[in-house]
């Protein structure tokens, strides 16, 4: 205080500064049917969403109301507060390969028995370079090479996640005609590719595909042959679950990796239509009773044996991923 506040009084306080908010994302109140539900779930089971940056999911998983870009930066510790989201999905790694460095900062943002589903980049796992608005331009000269696979993702994977690695996913988008007759080729180079990355630490190496002519006997022994597994891909461009189900028999015993990407009833290019529908993802607007239990008995089976399930679920397959994960625990636990 001054000489001249010590006569005249001290001034009057100013009022304090609009300050930024640093304020945290914080989790939705816990539901006790939740975490009832959780506590007679497997600790094998884990299922969770494709991602967590959704605004909509405000009273499901988050506390408040967040804008995707602060979600997605520092809203994974409120995601994995939830009793029953156990795994999520790393999407955004198939757009450009990530550091260790983004793979650590996301393992010590979960608790112990979460597990995270990881897509490989394209860069390995499209046969053609696109254009942004997804238009095949050219060959892909990296299409299934081990060398690039094993230092822009498995290597950074392996060395980041740890013990949180789930599933590692080669989802392979559509092959271009030409690659479609030749199937022997895309066999022998998926073989190749599996046989020459070193094991995971944890968790399992998987395969996904978006055409019908990958689900022949020759993926099941080159699978097997690896010791990678068959990724369930809930996708219209592909059989129904129940159609699918053969190729994990051929690799029993075995963990079960699923991704429940699209609603069959959007067609297999419904994406845009299903996200117009569905809006801000928080309600159940299609829902697919079917398939859901169909899943939820594969789950009961697998872990039952003491396999491991990793089970990721996007908005558009009923709506609302978070409602999605709610249901598939009550059939899986109810069964």
């Amino acid at each position: 205080m001054t000489a001249q506040d010590d006569l005249f009084g001290a001034p009057p306080e100013a009022p304090d500064a609009p300050r930024k908010s640093t304020r945290s994302v914080q989790p939705a109140p816990p539901q006790a049917d939740d975490v009832a539900l959780a506590a007679r779930m497997s600790p094998h089971v884990h299922l969770g969403t494709s991602t967590w940056s959704y605004p909509g999911w405000q009273g499901l998983v988050w506390a408040g109301r967040h804008s995707e870009s602060t979600l997605s930066r520092t809203g994974l510790p409120a995601y994995a507060a939830h009793p029953l989201l156990r795994a999520v999905g790393i999407d955004r790694g198939f757009y450009r390969p990530l550091a260790a460095s983004e793979f650590q900062r996301h393992a010590e943002q979960v608790p112990p028995g979460f597990r995270f589903t990881v897509k490989a980049p394209s860069l390995v796992t499209d046969a053609l370079l696109r254009s942004e608005d997804g238009r095949g331009q050219q060959p892909n000269p990296l299409f299934l090479d081990p060398t690039a696979a094993l230092q822009d993702f498995i290597e950074p994977a392996y060395e980041g996640l740890g013990a949180t690695l789930g599933a590692l996913v080669f989802q392979i988008s559509p092959l271009p005609g030409g690659r479609l007759a030749r199937m022997n080729e895309q066999f022998d180079l998926l073989h190749a590719l599996l046989l020459a990355l070193p094991k995971p630490p944890t968790g399992v190496l998987a395969v996904e595909v978006r055409d019908a002519a990958w689900l022949t006997r020759d993926l099941t022994a080159l699978l097997r042959d690896a010791g990678a597994t068959y990724c369930l891909g809930l996708h219209p461009k592909l059989p129904p679950l129940a159609e699918q189900l053969p190729l994990l028999r051929a690799l029993w015993p075995g963990p079960l990796v699923a991704r429940w990407n699209l609603n069959r009833l959007h067609g297999a290019y419904g994406y845009e239509d299903a996200e117009k529908k569905y809006g801000e993802f928080a309600e159940m607007l299609d829902p697919d009773p079917g398939t859901r239990a169909e899943l939820a008995r594969v789950i009961r089976g697998t872990a039952g044996a003491g396999q491991d399930c990793f089970v990721t679920i996007s908005n558009k397959a009923e709506g609302s991923a978070p409602l999605s994960v709610r249901a598939l625990a009550q059939a899986v636990v109810g069964g």
